[in-house]
């Protein structure tokens, strides 16, 4: 690996593990003002907007789901202004993960099953001064979900993340 190749690979990380801080300076070094993250469709509200505080929320979420989140970078590419990283998404599920719908709206919970996960992943950045002004994955859901226990559901944990539902659409 080459000093550059080096450099990206720790820009990547960096990217990727500030997620799991909760440091509004560091989002704002990474992210630009105007940043979009084109999974924020599938995320609470307050992840769907710009900027670091969007990402910001979107670390929120993630680490309300999973403790010990953690990504690490394997390889990654540049050309132009975009950025590609392959890596590896590992973490323990010790809260409820929440997914939801077009509208913001929970679509479906899924209680804690305090089980690891490890899935690989791609993460696409365009870059505008050196940071993210866009952002988009293609992720293993269905790996990370075997893993946990989500997929396929047991009927004791089908009936856990139906009450964790009702209780996520009756917060919101």
């Amino acid at each position: 690996m080459t000093t550059a190749d080096t450099a990206l690979v720790e820009f990547c990380d960096r990217v990727l593990n500030t997620m799991t801080t909760a440091d509004a300076a560091t989002f704002a070094e990474v992210f630009h003002p105007d940043a979009t993250n084109r999974e924020g469709i599938d995320e609470p509200a307050d992840c769907r907007g710009t900027g670091p505080e969007a990402f910001m929320a979107t670390g929120r979420w993630l680490t309300t789901a999973f403790s010990e989140l953690r990504w690490d970078v394997h390889d990654a590419v540049e050309a132009g202004d975009l950025v590609v990283a392959h890596v590896t998404m590992s973490g323990r599920q010790t809260g409820p993960f929440v997914a939801y719908d077009a509208d913001a709206l929970p679509e479906t919970a899924f209680p804690p099953t305090g089980r690891r996960f490890a899935v690989f992943q791609t993460h696409w950045f365009r870059l505008v001064d050196g940071k993210v002004i866009e952002h988009w994955a293609n992720r293993d859901d269905l790996g990370m979900g075997k893993q946990l226990g989500w997929t396929p559901p047991g009927p004791r944990y089908l009936a856990r993340m139906l009450l964790a539902t009702r209780r996520a659409k009756a917060a919101a």
